[in-house]
């Protein structure tokens, strides 16, 4: 076991040409309570021999390097759990970078307030210009869920800091053939169901949305790895019973059926009714997707 408070770990592909932002804001932290894992999701770059270099400098942080075979995002984040040993961990993309005190807030708020009621912290996101991403967290309350603050009108990607004992109770993110991606709430989720987060209403990563990110690219996800979307369609359609949430879940489950081309999306279904209903919008959205993916291919380049 670590006795550092804190793992910063950062999933990786062939990012060498901009993991250096990363890596030089841990090196400006105002507390070194913390240790990096990068998480190198099979790159053919020259990832490795960047971060053995930075092994190999006069850091006051320790460097941890973990290689897999390529198997996208949620891979990483197994991985990455299953190495972690501190009390806190927090992903950092390869393409963001930390703001100077983020570790000493991150560990005076979790010192003073944490305790097994709370999954972790959950703090926010800026562009390099010091902009928040989306809405600012709410000042009138102590904790929420991921998923409430959401749902009462909350907006923009937040950085989350979670307890590494909850994420490591859970299920590891589920892998298909063929596919590489998963979204990542399906365990944020689990521990919403349980937990809840302490609001720190600060800065702690400076995000960018590179063309090659999976962000910009969702719609080529959603086409890409239909089986990863279904999976989570029908875990949330039993986590979240509301109306609104049901008929949302159930015609994305639809189009992720009609992608994955499975048959039995109807018996498979949690929501069987609800799902036969929402066929038509289903194959609606579906219809949407390829669209806008073979638009986006286009607009960027990847038309062949």
């Amino acid at each position: 076991m670590s006795d550092k408070t804190l793992t910063v770990f950062t999933p990786a592909y062939n990012r060498a040409y901009c993991l250096h932002k990363c890596y030089e804001s841990l090196r400006r932290q105002t507390s070194k309570d913390f240790l990096w894992l990068v998480v190198d999701d099979g790159s053919t770059d020259d990832t490795a021999e960047l971060v053995k270099k930075w092994q190999n400098e006069d850091n006051d942080f320790e460097i941890r390097y973990v290689f897999k075979e390529n198997g996208g995002m949620h891979t990483a984040h197994n991985t990455a759990y299953e190495n972690i040993d501190t009390e806190l961990n927090t992903c950092i993309d390869s393409d963001d970078y930390m703001t100077d005190d983020a570790v000493e807030k991150i560990v005076a708020c979790w010192k003073k307030y944490g305790s097994e009621k709370y999954a972790g912290i959950l703090a926010l996101d800026i562009f390099e210009n010091g902009r928040v991403v989306g809405k600012e967290l709410e000042t009138d309350r102590f904790d929420t869920t991921f998923y409430s603050y959401y749902q009462r009108g909350g907006r923009g990607d937040k950085k989350i800091i979670y307890r590494t004992d909850i994420m490591k109770k859970y299920p590891p993110y589920p892998t298909f053939e063929g596919e590489k991606y998963m979204p990542l709430s399906y365990k944020y989720t689990l521990a919403d169901l349980e937990y809840t987060l302490i609001i720190m209403n600060e800065p702690v990563c400076v995000v960018e949305y590179l063309a090659d990110g999976s962000s910009t690219n969702m719609y080529r996800q959603y086409l890409r790895n239909p089986k990863g979307f279904a999976f989570l369609r029908k875990f949330d359609m039993t986590a979240f019973p509301q109306p609104k949430d049901l008929i949302r879940n159930n015609i994305h489950y639809v189009s992720s059926s009609i992608l994955s081309k499975n048959k039995h999306f109807i018996k498979e279904s949690p929501k069987k009714l609800l799902t036969i209903l929402s066929i038509p919008f289903g194959a609606l959205l579906t219809v949407f997707i390829k669209s806008k993916s073979k638009s986006f291919m286009k607009v960027e380049g990847f038309n062949k």
